[in-house]
């Protein structure tokens, strides 16, 4: 099985494409906030409520900027993606979901951190301790292709090719 790439990588390509196109973008990483807006915050429930519902008003922010916002972080609990959704007029948001297995996500485990969850050490961590809620209506699903990932490239195509086809990206 090949090593898919995982949020962030699909983030960086996506804006890189984004720019390619003339379009300005920011990306809100979810482990970069937690070192900075988002560092009081632990795993908790209500931390990761609170952390999502930070994100969204920061999206919201860059969004009234002209800003293409790409939110990569885990958003595990479906009401905290809708009240972030409710925060945008339809149809700005746009729900991404990389639908990939939790084994490969551990096999790409470079900070330790599902080791760490499996041994107790961190409580409530999603897919181990704690729940991932499917979306019910996401605009994008990402999965593998016979147990392969596409290439970081394909991926933001993906997800460029949606983005054009709404008129997010017509030249103005």
């Amino acid at each position: 099985m090949e090593c898919c790439q995982g949020k962030s990588t699909l983030a960086c390509s996506l804006s890189r494409e984004l720019h390619s196109k003339g379009k300005l973008s920011y990306i809100l990483d979810g482990d970069n906030l937690r070192h900075g807006l988002n560092k009081d915050l632990g795993f908790k429930a209500e931390d990761r409520a609170e952390n999502i519902r930070r994100v969204g008003e920061v999206a919201k922010l860059f969004a009234d900027a002209g800003l293409i916002c790409i939110a990569s972080l885990i958003s595990p609990y479906r009401k905290d993606r809708d009240a972030c959704r409710a925060m945008l007029p339809e149809p700005n948001f746009i729900e991404v979901f990389m639908n990939m297995p939790l084994e490969l996500c551990e096999s790409r485990d470079a900070k330790g951190l599902y080791k760490l969850a499996r041994a107790g050490k961190i409580k409530g961590f999603t897919g181990i301790d704690d729940p991932y809620e499917r979306p019910l209506n996401c605009e994008i699903e990402i999965e593998q292709k016979d147990g392969v990932c596409p290439k970081p490239a394909a991926l933001a195509g993906q997800v460029v090719s949606y983005l054009e086809d709404k008129g997010f990206l017509q030249v103005e």
